[in-house]
């Protein structure tokens, strides 16, 4: 497993893999900020700026297509990518 990055660039869209890859093991702190993000209701402009580093302002619909789709892999990782974490962390 690649190790995770604290503040890595994103893709303008995450990965819809089918298995987890090399992308969401470097973001995995990613994910996590997203998913704390919206469990404190942030709003998703603040969250793009902050954590996706992309301006909602001068890059608008880039901003939320990439914040909606690391989100939605975000909440991929916690009902199925894990399981790929724990499989590839197994003895």
């Amino acid at each position: 497993m690649q190790r995770p990055q604290l503040d890595p660039s994103v893709d303008d869209f995450a990965p819809t893999d089918e298995a987890l890859t090399k992308y969401d093991e470097l973001h995995l702190i990613t994910y996590l900020r997203l998913l704390d993000a919206e469990k404190a209701h942030a709003d998703w402009q603040e969250v793009a700026k902050v954590v996706l580093h992309i301006d909602p302002v001068q890059e608008c619909e880039r901003a939320k297509r990439a914040w909606e789709s690391h989100l939605a892999r975000a909440r991929w990782m916690t009902e199925h990518g894990y399981r790929h974490l724990l499989e590839s962390a197994a003895p």
